[in-house]
């Protein structure tokens, strides 16, 4: 009988502790000023922020170019040095290549034996319309001339993807740019060899750009694509384009990429800025200062000013549920926007909430 007797009592304990610290405190002014408490609307007690995070300034993948050697040679000429703009077609360098030559040269002689072949195949044809020759010496001129002009056809590619000028031998092999944009880094210095594939020129255009965001797994519930991001202490500005779907195994955080629209000219590929997440919430979810919560019976509360006359404030406490925290901010959903929170002085609320409680 004793345990049941027991649990029976701690039951009722339980109830007639939920009913006595759902009546209202009331504090009289000069207990106001004593705790040190102060209140603010819900809407107005966050500060319109999440807190800030670091970020890193990158270029969009399909904003950047790499202009390379497309075959060995030396670095005869170079036109421009990082952080200078340049325009699409502009010529940035000359090589002086050996290999360019002999590709243009292997061109030129696939071309004319393409030429020659198609010469005899258009005679054999009509030698063996004549019935002069048999069939079998058509056929294997047929088949030589296809294959002269694909090996034609190869070379020429080969002269395009090298940027070679096809039909005349020499000259420098100039590299131009592809897009419009700005040199990022300059891999190759005027005299030096370079092999096939070095780099010689980054360059990238600057307008938009990203930011990537580390942000604590905790912290990512009620992110949205399109939700604003800002640079801290500046008129940066910008929207979420992507939430990673996966976690870092070292650090525990999610990637985020926000794009930056406004302000771009301002930032640099590399730098390393603080962003604030502009959070959107509904009627019910409010940012807090974290100062404004606290914990009783594994339960979160927040301390809602009910009335305020006659030299006295009532407060109530209200269960709220945390959603997200970043920093020195919660977002919670349980109260309104315009509900008055204490959001200092809390302590003192609290050990009324728990001395009643206990009485």
């Amino acid at each position: 009988m004793l345990p049941a007797r027991l649990a029976l009592s701690t039951a009722l304990l339980a109830t007639l502790s939920f009913a006595v610290a759902a009546e209202p405190l009331v504090l009289q002014a000069t207990q106001l000023k004593a705790l040190g408490i102060e209140t603010r609307r819900a809407a107005e007690a966050g500060g319109g922020r999440s807190g800030t995070l670091p970020a890193r300034v990158l270029v969009p993948n399909a904003q950047m170019r790499v202009i390379s050697a497309p075959v060995a040679g030396m670095v005869e000429v170079l036109n421009v040095a990082p952080g200078e703009s340049v325009k699409r077609g502009q010529v940035l360098a000359q090589l002086a290549s050996p290999q360019a030559l002999e590709l243009q040269r292997d061109a030129l002689q696939s071309g004319s034996q393409a030429q020659l072949l198609q010469q005899s195949l258009k005679r054999d044809e009509l030698l063996f319309a004549e019935g002069l020759i048999p069939e079998s010496r058509l056929q294997a001129t047929r088949a030589a001339a296809a294959q002269a002009a694909a090996q034609a056809s190869e070379r020429r590619q080969g002269l395009t993807l090298a940027g070679v000028t096809p039909g005349k031998l020499g000259g420098p092999l100039a590299l131009t740019a592809p897009i419009d944009g700005v040199v990022l880094e300059q891999g190759a210095q005027l005299g030096q060899r370079v092999e096939s594939s070095a780099l010689i020129y980054r360059i990238a255009k600057l307008d938009p750009l990203w930011l990537e965001i580390q942000v604590p797994q905790v912290h990512t519930a009620g992110l949205k694509l399109g939700m604003p991001v800002k640079i801290a202490n500046s008129t940066v500005s910008g929207k979420l384009i992507a939430i990673g779907r996966a976690i870092d195994a070292a650090s525990q955080t999610v990637l985020l990429r926000a794009a930056v629209s406004e302000g771009a000219d301002t930032l640099r590929p590399g730098q390393v800025v603080e962003v604030e997440l502009e959070l959107a919430v509904g009627d019910k979810q409010q940012r807090l200062p974290a100062t404004a919560l606290v914990r009783n019976q594994k339960e979160t509360l927040v301390f809602v000013q009910a009335t305020a006359k006659d030299q006295q404030v009532q407060f109530e406490a209200r269960r709220v549920r945390v959603i997200s925290q970043s920093g020195d901010t919660v977002l919670v959903e349980g109260v309104a926007a315009n509900d008055v929170i204490a959001v200092k002085g809390v302590s003192g609320l609290k050990a009324m909430l728990t001395g009643v409680g206990r009485e």
